[in-house]
C-alpha cells in the first residue's frame, strides 16, 4: 500500500503533556556520551542561566517518537511500519529543553512523495510548553521501503 498524498498538510491533535525529568535527561546524556555538566548537574546548568539541567539537542526525539505514533497508527495514511527506515532528522530550537518542562507535541505531515518504488514521508512536530510557549520544531523523514 502506498502513502496517501492527500494527507499532506494534515495536522493531528495535540498530545497529552509529557513531563521532562532530570533523571531522564541525565540518562539520555549518558547514553549518547554528552558529558557537558549542564546535562547532569543543576548547579552547572543554573550557572549558565537555566532553571535546571539542560537536555542535549537530540533529546526531543524521545518525545516526538512517541507522538509520531498518531501518524504511523493512522490506517488511512498507509504506513507499513515493518518497512520503515529512518531517513533524516532536523531540529530548530526556540529555547533549550530543561528538566521540569511539560511539553506538548503537534504533528503535521509536510510532504509525501514516491521515488523508485519507495514512499517518503516528512513530518514536522511542533513542541511547546503546556502554556503554548514554542520550544523546538522537529522534522523527521521516514522512508517506507517498497516491496521488492
Amino acid at each position: 500500500m502506498s502513502l496517501d498524498p492527500s494527507f499532506v498538510g494534515r495536522t493531528y491533535p495535540p498530545t497529552a503533556p509529557s513531563q521532562v525529568g532530570r533523571e531522564k535527561i541525565r540518562e539520555f546524556a549518558t547514553a549518547i556520551g554528552a558529558t557537558d555538566p549542564a546535562h547532569h548537574d543543576p548547579a552547572a546548568a543554573r550557572a549558565l542561566g537555566h532553571p535546571d539541567v539542560v537536555a542535549p539537542p537530540t533529546f526531543p526525539v524521545l518525545i516526538t517518537m512517541a507522538a509520531s505514533q498518531q501518524i504511523v497508527d493512522d490506517p488511512a495514511l498507509g504506513v507499513d511500519y515493518s518497512r520503515v527506515v529512518h531517513g533524516d532528522q532536523r531540529f530548530a530550537y526556540t529555547r533549550p529543553v530543561v528538566a521540569g518542562d511539560e511539553l506538548v507535541c503537534v504533528n503535521t505531515i509536510e510532504e509525501i512523495s514516491s521515488r523508485s518504488g519507495h514512499g517518503f514521508l516528512t513530518t514536522r512536530t511542533d513542541v511547546t510548553t503546556v502554556a503554548g510557549e514554542p520550544v523546538v520544531a522537529v522534522w523527521s523523514k521516514l522512508v517506507v521501503r517498497g516491496e521488492s
